[in-house]
């Protein structure tokens, strides 16, 4: 018995010994992993360094990211009382230039902010001689200011970019006529690597007050700026005068925001998920989403409506010589009509200096209409009264470039024709969101968006493409 008690004891003391290293190791273990969870939570949730730029605060977060529509209507264009607007074009260049700190980036076809660039005498420039003097005045802050035209451009006696050189404004043009036989279309701000701004408008006085125009700013959102700014960058850096297309571009330009894999972001309860695509092909490395695959996906993932606002709709190239016809959007347009009942609205811009050979090919597109087998393509011109602005040349004109469907919000820089998509620059921002959402929330920017286009749709500035008739105002109706 003696003999038994002791071999258990030792037993037992034995294997206590053993359960108190386990113990112990089992706790060091613990604290090890805890504190590997707690140095990833800190990476993961620091936002990226950027070469040539601290990290920003922990409170940018950019979950919380901001987006409202931003609008401009032109002088003496009336809707009707109860219609809601965008937030006013001229407010959010003037509040995004308030708002920097550190830095500015603007992309921009071409530079017009004063009638005298254009050789005409209004006071429908003021807002555009208000923006470049500010713009003037912010490196006098220590606030570094990079701006980015195209080569070739409008044709115009613009000092704009001369002057804001001379107050030590970094500017530089890209000779995109060499690089890919096209030009840079692209309109966008950037603000502290922070706050964007994409858009239809031009850094153009008319921009302000002569032409309708559409855009999207995003506040409070580094990943965002961040991702844009390596577009950004793509058009600096070919800015130079001997630079020539890198194949492939450089693991710095790379991007981790796509359609595969969009930037999450909640607002006002509401997730949605988002990415920047850009074009043309030559110009974007392999990881980001091609301009013309975000329309694609985007018509081609609607169930119940797709509804498109463009100043230019042509399947087919524009400047490129001799012209070739190019089917691809149309194609997936006609697609979804016929083959998934999709019904499609479009508006389509018409002012004087538009293209009628625009027209077969909307009438083309039209004549699919055919409500008895529930095939359903709508089209409307949308045309703005001349009036007495007759003395402003390139105006009075729908600029918008977007599109919404019940899963997508899409706002571009480009016209729908297939030099946009091959040669020519551009930019884009997609917005998705649950299609578990029953009711629309007035304040995501996809509903924003649609309440725009119905605005427009049923206002007195439009004409059924099969009820028109002559207008002095509109190239295709003459």
């Amino acid at each position: 018995m003696t003999s038994t008690y002791s071999s258990l004891h030792d037993n037992y003391v034995s294997n206590k010994g053993r359960r108190t290293s386990c113990v112990t190791l089992a706790v060091v273990l613990g604290c090890l992993t805890v504190l590997g969870i707690v140095l990833a939570i800190v990476v993961l949730e620091r936002p990226p360094t950027t070469e040539g730029h601290e990290t920003q605060d922990f409170e940018d977060n950019f979950t919380q990211c901001h987006m409202s529509l931003v609008e401009s209507i032109p002088v003496y264009l009336k809707y009707k009382d109860n219609v809601t607007f965008g937030i006013p074009l001229e407010q959010v260049w003037n509040d995004l230039i308030s708002a920097a700190t550190k830095q500015v980036d603007v992309v921009s076809f071409y530079w017009t902010l004063t009638g005298e660039d254009i050789n005409i005498n209004t006071s429908s420039d003021v807002l555009g001689k208000e923006i470049l003097k500010r713009l003037e005045e912010l490196p006098s802050r220590n606030v570094s200011v990079r701006l980015v035209s195209s080569v070739p451009s409008v044709r115009t006696n613009s000092t704009d970019l001369k002057i804001l050189k001379q107050k030590g404004v970094q500017v530089r043009k890209v000779n995109f006529g060499r690089l890919t036989n096209g030009v840079l279309h692209s309109k966008f701000w950037i603000v502290d690597r922070k706050h964007v701004f994409i858009g239809s408008a031009n850094m153009d006085w008319r921009a302000l007050t002569q032409v309708k125009e559409l855009g999207v700013v995003v506040y409070n959102c580094s990943r965002l700026a961040n991702d844009l700014h390596k577009v950004f960058q793509s058009y600096w850096v070919m800015g130079h005068s001997n630079s020539s297309l890198p194949h492939p571009w450089p693991a710095k330009f790379d991007t981790d925001i796509n359609k595969q894999h969009p930037l999450l972001v909640e607002e006002d309860q509401t997730t949605s998920s988002l990415y920047m695509a850009g074009s043309p092909p030559s110009f974007c490395p392999q990881s980001r989403t091609q301009d013309l695959e975000a329309i694609l996906s985007s018509i081609s993932e609607a169930d119940e409506f797709i509804d498109i606002a463009v100043m230019e709709y042509f399947p087919a190239t524009c400047f490129e010589k001799p012209r070739k016809y190019w089917p691809i959007i149309d194609d997936a347009l006609r697609t979804s009509a016929f083959e998934r009942k999709v019904k499609i609205r479009m508006l389509i811009s018409c002012g004087q200096s538009s293209d009628p050979a625009m027209l077969p090919f909307l009438q083309s597109l039209a004549s699919m209409n055919y409500p008895e087998h529930h095939i359903s393509i709508q089209i409307k011109l949308y045309i703005i009264p001349v009036g007495n602005q007759t003395e402003v040349p390139f105006t009075r004109i729908n600029h918008n470039k977007y599109m919404v469907t019940d899963k997508t919000a899409y706002i571009g820089t480009s016209n729908w024709a297939g030099d946009y998509f091959l040669t020519t620059a551009g930019v884009s921002l997609v917005v998705s969101q649950p299609t578990s959402h029953s009711t629309w929330n007035t304040k995501t920017l996809r509903s924003q968006l649609k309440e725009t286009f119905n605005r427009d749709w049923h206002s007195e500035y439009t004409v059924h493409l099969n009820e028109t008739r002559p207008n002095p105002d509109c190239a295709l109706l003459r």
